[in-house]
């Protein structure tokens, strides 16, 4: 639960240093202050007038948790920073109340009438840069010049101040997980227990974590059987399948901050289930030794290729290929079975910024994170193993497939694939797991 004395000191020291960090930000790149947009809700269709819930601007959320529509921040080094709130209010809905009030007393804060009116309150005698998404907000509504639109080098630089979270926000990152894993117990609990649709599984995850869909970090991934091949399968099935799989991809919020959790979970009884129940436990211990080995100072990509040595030797350990674990990683066949990257930065945005400024090796086109591990990063580890069609046919055409036990791989392929994810939480004394400290049983045992 979010105590509310370390909430609110740690958020004054958060504010503090950011304060700070901004005016260095804003003197390199030759800006008397900056702007930054709250956002607005983004229509559904062109063809209607339905909108999606806000989506804050995070340097807006960065600053303090108010989910409200074109408002402003107003931000100058030597001044309180100022909020400029559109309250609206109208009889169509009321806005959206924060769910906690540690921040107001931080900002001089001015009702406007409407988001034109923030224009004649703001200063003309310096040079101010706009963060925000939409150019008419900064050109046209505020009268600033285009060259203030999202410039991109203060754009980078405030970018970078989001990839070491601060003691406030490894807080909210912490509940955030807590929150996610009661939803992930529920939603365990009722796969062992009976046969039900992706979809029942889905509300129930939002019952149990007490969250609207549209408040979710992301759309939760409910996989039954096949669909674990889908990495991001998000069409929940209404019917009940009697599948033998569920991958459970799905986070919660606080205060702005994701968390980001997978568990794979397997029952029933057979040869098959079997071979699976080996690759999802031989997954569990291959994700655990890549947390250990997430260490301060080692490039994250190094981590991703250590990934693909291990996965290797999942794959002979089930029985799934017949080669020695250099051959599987050398010929590619490591990445017919795990595509994607090991993970990501995580915080106000699920795969958050600053940690690609570096473009990865070719053969890694998908890794979100090229940065070196560093005190006060907040990064996803998600290994995983898949059977999806496309990427199997091509296996098969080439050379590399004559290792695979495709009778093997036919069996398994009805149980879609395995994933397994933790949020991680850099410290001067080591790696912080936030998941296992609320989810701390493997996936092999909850699938028992």
């Amino acid at each position: 639960m979010i105590d509310a004395k370390v909430l609110k000191e740690s958020y004054a020291a958060h504010l503090h240093w950011l304060t700070g960090a901004y005016a260095l930000a804003l003197q390199k790149h030759a800006f008397d202050g900056v702007v930054i947009h709250s956002g607005a809700p983004k229509p559904r269709s062109i063809f209607d007038d339905q909108f999606w819930q806000l989506r804050p601007v995070p340097h807006f959320h960065h600053w303090l948790p108010l989910e409200t529509s074109r408002s402003a921040l107003l931000i100058e080094p030597g001044h309180k920073p100022t909020l400029f709130w559109f309250n609206v209010v109208d009889f169509w809905e009321a806005p959206r109340q924060p769910e906690s009030d540690h921040f107001w007393g931080a900002f001089e804060v001015k009702e406007v009438a409407s988001p034109a009116a923030i224009r004649d309150l703001l200063p003309r005698g310096g040079k101010l840069a706009f963060i925000g998404e939409e150019k008419g907000d900064c050109c046209d509504t505020w009268s600033l010049p285009e060259s203030a639109y999202n410039p991109p080098e203060l754009l980078k630089a405030l970018d970078q101040l989001r990839v070491l979270k601060t003691p406030y926000e490894q807080h909210c990152l912490r509940e955030a997980n807590r929150r996610a894993a009661v939803g992930h117990r529920a939603v365990q609990e009722l796969f062992r227990k009976g046969d039900m649709s992706e979809f029942e599984l889905h509300l129930a995850y939002l019952r149990a974590t007490g969250q609207d869909d549209p408040e979710t970090p992301y759309k939760n991934i409910v996989a039954l059987g096949r669909n674990a091949a889908t990495l991001h399968h998000v069409g929940y099935g209404r019917e009940k399948s009697g599948a033998q799989t569920l991958l459970l991809d799905a986070g919660a919020k606080c205060l702005g901050y994701d968390s980001d959790i997978t568990r794979t979970a397997v029952r029933g009884k057979g040869a098959a289930a079997d071979a699976f129940k080996l690759l999802v436990a031989g997954l569990e211990r291959t994700q655990q030794r890549l947390c250990a080995a997430a260490t301060i100072g080692r490039p994250f990509e190094a981590l991703h290729d250590q990934t693909h040595d291990l996965i290797a030797e999942v794959l002979r350990e089930a029985g799934v290929a017949k080669a020695s674990a250099a051959e599987l990683v050398a010929s590619g066949v490591t990445r017919k079975f795990l595509p994607h990257g090991l993970g990501h930065s995580l915080g106000l945005q699920t795969h958050d910024v600053g940690c690609r400024n570096v473009a990865p090796r070719g053969d890694n086109p998908w890794l979100r994170n090229t940065t070196k591990i560093a005190v006060g990063q907040v990064f996803t580890v998600e290994p995983g193993i898949y059977f999806i069609d496309h990427l199997l046919a091509e296996l098969r055409a080439s050379p590399a497939g004559k290792v695979i036990d495709w009778t093997l791989i036919e069996a398994l392929k009805p149980f879609g694939g395995v994933r397994v994810e933790d949020d991680l939480i850099v410290q001067p004394t080591g790696v912080e797991n936030a998941t296992r400290v609320f989810l701390p049983e493997p996936p092999a045992i909850l699938a028992a």
